[in-house]
């Protein structure tokens, strides 16, 4: 009986996990693009970098900002309908590096206690944990606001724009060092090449965040790696070819009202590292 109940526990743990550590990013149907093309992108929740169309609509929308390599910034909100599922139809009308910014207002989840300590642990918010540890409170609900700070990047020719590379006023903002459509300098030491992203919570950096790095290792396989950042908010990453996506979770508790415990952030960063340039991944 006992031994039936451990692998019961077991089961609805990772369960939890699937269910409820989804990912969420912006898929463009490609990312290299020719000039005056259609980008359609779609807004996708799911696990292992491989998801299903977000139900949201426009009403979820706190921001939807198109940075142009000309380096205006135009709102995009109005062009999404209120139909669940919607995606975004954007015209390319520039050469060089185009990033797409999405925020959303905030959601509330409730979440029974075993799923919800399952979810902390996954996504690395041991501060939460230890919290609810010491505070007796591992077997309350978990109460929720939880809000998305997503951006993509694309690229028209080989005219390297660097928007992509500063801050983008999300809240939790994911930035890579250089940009991703840059050809890396190798040397024959150079197995790996190492890539940088830096993590910044409201404009200031974040240490110790748990940040996956998503990418493809075949055609048909998706694999994640693991890393903390350091107190810069800086973490170091394998670069490998295909798409590829960067993720994080910020959680902190929650004092606006009593409705939710804590409110929580998720970003990712998506784009595509050139299959023509070194890496581990598709050649």
């Amino acid at each position: 009986m006992k031994v039936k109940k451990i692998v019961f526990l077991l089961l609805v743990s990772v369960t939890s996990i699937i269910v409820f550590a989804h990912e969420f990013w912006l898929q463009p149907q490609k990312f290299f693009y020719t000039l005056r093309e259609v980008a359609n992108i779609r807004f996708q929740v799911g696990e292992n970098f491989t998801g299903e169309n977000w139900i949201g609509n426009k009403d979820k929308i706190q921001q939807l900002l198109y940075f142009k390599p000309s380096g205006g910034i135009v709102d995009l909100s109005a062009r999404l309908s209120e139909n669940k599922g919607d995606s975004l139809q954007l015209p390319l009308q520039e050469e060089g590096t185009h990033m797409i910014i999405f925020h959303s207002h905030n959601s509330l989840i409730h979440l029974e206690p075993i799923k919800f300590n399952a979810y902390l642990k996954e996504d690395g918010l041991d501060h939460a944990a230890l919290y609810r540890k010491t505070h007796n409170e591992e077997n309350r609900i978990g109460k929720e606001y939880y809000q998305r700070s997503v951006k993509t990047i694309l690229q028209i020719s080989e005219n390297l724009t660097d928007a992509c590379t500063k801050p983008s006023g999300l809240p939790l903002d994911i930035i890579p060092e250089e940009n991703p459509y840059s050809i890396p300098v190798l040397t024959p030491r150079d197995a790996i090449k190492k890539v940088k992203f830096q993590v910044l919570f409201n404009g200031q950096p974040l240490n110790n965040t748990l940040v996956k790095i998503w990418y493809h290792s075949s055609k048909t396989q998706v694999k994640m790696d693991t890393a903390r950042t350091n107190k810069k908010g800086w973490v170091t990453a394998e670069r490998h070819s295909g798409p590829y996506m960067v993720s994080c979770v910020h959680m902190e508790q929650n004092h606006t009202d009593t409705v939710a415990d804590w409110q929580s952030y998720w970003a990712s960063l998506s784009f595509e590292y050139s299959q023509f340039f070194t890496g581990n991944g598709i050649r």
